[in-house]
C-alpha cells in the first residue's frame, strides 16, 4: 500500500513538473517598454446624407441625425477633405473629393465646390483619418530566427475598402503584396538580425503584420516599428465612431505586439492601447484693426539734431505738432522754411494699406479761396484773392502726381517730400526712389498736394502690400515766397487718408 501511495505522489510530480516546464517554455511573457503612438489621433468622420438627400449642384449638405456613426457635425471641421459613399461603400461617387466650406449648424455644413451628383438619403458623408503607427518595445531575452508580430483591430468586413469602420482600422491600400514598402524596424545601436519581407493578413478581428527575422535578437534591444507612411492612402485609416461612443471620450482599442520563435509559438506578448477621439476645434475671430499716427513718439516733427529729407536740424529748426505745421512769420523771401511729420501705420490688413495727402485749397490770406490751380497772375494772385501757391519745383514743373528736384527758392509755394524712417512705404524719396526717374538723387524731390478745390486727385504718399507692426515716414514740408508777397495770415487745412486693405 506505502508503494502505491508512493507510486501515486512520484506519478503527480512527474506531470506537475513537465507541466511547469511546459508553461515556462511556452507561455507568452510580457515585452518591456510597449507602446504605440499613432500620428494622428483624430477619429474618423462617417455619417449619413440626410432624408432630403442633395441636389447636383448643390453646396449645402444636411446630414442624418441618428442611426450613424457620427450623428451630427461636430467632428467636422473647415477645410476637411470628404467624399460620399454608398450605402455598400463602394468607394466615394464619382472619384471625387470636396472640402468643406463652413459648418453652419450641428446638422449643416457647406461645400467648396457643387456636387458633381445627387446625394440620396442612403448615402454616406466620408472623411478619413489616418495614421502612422509608431510602435516601441524592448525585448526582454535573446530569440532566434524569428518574428515580430502586431495585430491592428480589424471590423468583421470591408476593412480594406477605404472607407472607415466604426469596429477596427481600415487597411485602405495597404495589401499583402505591398505592406513591406511601407513598413520599417529600427534597433537602437543596430538590430543585429536580418529582416525579411514583412507581410499582412487579416482575420479573427485583427490585421496581422509579421516582420521575420534571421539570427538572434538579444535581449534589452529597444525596437522601433513603423507602419504607414504620408503617402496618401498607405496607412490605416483610424475607426468612426463606436456605437457606444460618448463625444469628448476617447475611444480606445487594443494593439497586441509579440515576439515569436521560429515555430511561430509567442514567446512574449503584450497588449497596449491607443485612443482615437474627436479633434478639438479652436477659433477665434481678430478684430480688423488700422491705427495711424502722427507724431506719436517722443521727438517725431522736433529733432534738433541730423537731417530730416536732407536738411539739416538744429535746436532753431521749425517744429510740427500732430495738428499742425507752424511756419510762423516768414520774414525772408526767397529762402526755404522746412517742417516735418512723422506718420505711423499699423495694420493686420491681409492685403495691405495706403495712405493719400490733400488740401482743402492753396494758402489762402486770411482763409480766402485760391480759385484754379495755378495764379492768374504773378506768383500769388488769383482772381481776386491773394495765396501762396502751391510749388512748381523747378523749370520741370511738379504736380500731385509727378515730382521733381525743389532746389532753389525763387520757385514760390508749398509742396512736401518724403522719407522713409521704417521699411519702404513711402511711394518716392527725396533723394529719389528708382520710380522717381525725374529726381536727381541727393536732392530734394519733391510734389504738390492734391487741391481739392481744384479737384484734383489726392494721391498715395505711404503703402505697403501686406501687414505691418509700424511702418513709418516723414512728410516734409517745404516753403518759399517771393519779396513782394502781400502781408497777412495764410492757411490751408491739410488730411491724411488713411485705408485697410482687409
Amino acid at each position: 500500500m506505502h508503494n502505491t501511495i508512493l507510486r501515486q505522489f512520484l506519478y503527480s510530480f512527474i506531470v506537475l513538473f513537465f507541466i511547469t516546464l511546459f508553461s515556462n517554455v511556452y507561455a507568452a511573457q510580457p515585452l518591456d517598454t510597449v507602446y504605440d503612438t499613432l500620428s494622428n489621433p483624430r477619429i474618423s468622420y462617417r455619417a449619413g446624407v440626410g432624408s432630403s438627400g442633395a441636389s447636383s449642384g448643390s453646396t449645402t449638405i444636411t446630414i442624418d441625425s441618428s442611426g450613424n456613426p457620427d450623428n451630427d457635425t461636430h467632428n467636422l471641421f473647415p477645410q476637411d477633405s470628404i467624399c460620399f459613399s454608398d450605402s455598400g461603400t463602394n468607394g466615394c461617387i464619382g472619384n471625387t473629393s470636396y472640402t468643406v466650406g463652413s459648418v453652419l449648424n450641428s446638422t449643416t455644413f457647406s461645400i467648396t465646390s457643387a456636387l458633381n451628383s445627387a446625394l440620396g438619403s442612403t448615402d454616406l458623408v466620408i472623411a478619413t483619418e489616418s495614421a502612422i503607427h509608431t510602435i516601441n518595445l524592448t525585448t526582454v531575452a535573446d530569440v532566434n530566427g524569428g518574428s515580430l508580430e502586431i495585430k491592428i483591430p480589424a471590423a468583421s468586413s470591408d476593412y480594406n475598402d477605404g472607407i472607415p469602420d466604426d469596429t477596427g482600422f481600415d487597411a485602405n491600400l495597404l495589401t499583402n503584396s505591398n505592406i513591406d514598402s511601407y513598413t520599417s524596424v529600427t534597433c537602437s545601436g543596430g538590430c543585429g538580425v536580418t529582416f525579411g519581407t514583412t507581410t499582412m493578413s487579416t482575420g479573427s478581428g485583427y490585421h496581422t503584420i509579421t516582420f521575420p527575422f534571421t539570427g538572434t535578437l538579444a535581449s534589452s534591444k529597444d525596437v522601433t516599428i513603423t507602419i504607414g507612411t504620408s503617402t496618401a492612402g498607405y496607412s490605416f485609416i483610424n475607426p468612426a465612431p463606436g456605437s457606444s461612443h460618448t463625444q469628448g471620450t476617447s475611444d480606445v482599442y487594443s494593439i497586441v505586439i509579440s515576439e515569436l520563435d521560429s515555430g511561430s509559438n509567442t514567446l512574449y506578448s503584450t497588449t497596449t492601447k491607443v485612443a482615437v477621439h474627436e479633434g478639438v476645434f479652436v477659433s477665434a475671430t481678430v478684430e480688423e484693426t488700422l491705427n495711424f499716427y502722427i507724431n506719436d513718439s517722443a521727438g517725431d516733427g522736433a529733432a534738433d539734431s541730423g537731417t530730416i529729407c536732407g536738411v539739416t536740424r538744429t535746436s532753431s529748426s521749425i517744429d510740427s505738432t500732430a495738428y499742425s505745421i507752424p511756419f510762423g512769420t516768414l520774414a525772408a523771401s526767397d529762402t526755404f522754411y522746412d517742417a516735418y511729420q512723422t506718420l505711423k501705420v499699423i495694420t493686420n490688413a491681409s492685403n495691405g494699406y495706403v495712405v493719400t495727402i490733400e488740401e482743402n485749397d492753396q494758402m489762402g490770406r486770411g482763409g480766402n479761396t485760391c480759385t484754379g490751380s495755378s495764379p492768374s497772375s504773378g506768383e500769388y494772385t488769383f482772381g481776386s484773392g491773394t495765396c501762396i501757391r502751391d510749388t512748381v519745383c523747378g523749370s520741370s514743373a511738379c504736380s500731385e502726381s509727378a515730382a521733381y528736384d525743389w532746389t532753389t527758392a525763387t520757385y514760390y509755394g508749398l509742396g512736401i517730400s518724403l522719407e522713409d524712417v521704417t521699411g519702404t512705404d513711402a511711394v518716392w524719396d527725396y533723394d529719389g526712389k528708382a520710380s522717381e526717374t525725374t529726381c536727381t538723387s541727393g536732392t530734394f524731390c519733391a510734389r504738390q498736394i492734391a487741391d481739392q478745390e481744384s479737384s484734383e486727385t489726392k494721391a498715395t504718399i505711404m503703402s505697403n502690400s501686406g501687414t505691418t507692426t509700424g511702418s513709418k515716414i516723414d512728410v516734409c514740408y517745404r516753403l518759399s515766397i517771393p519779396g513782394d508777397q502781400p502781408a497777412g495770415y495764410y492757411f490751408n487745412v491739410v488730411k491724411y487718408t488713411a485705408t485697410a486693405k482687409f
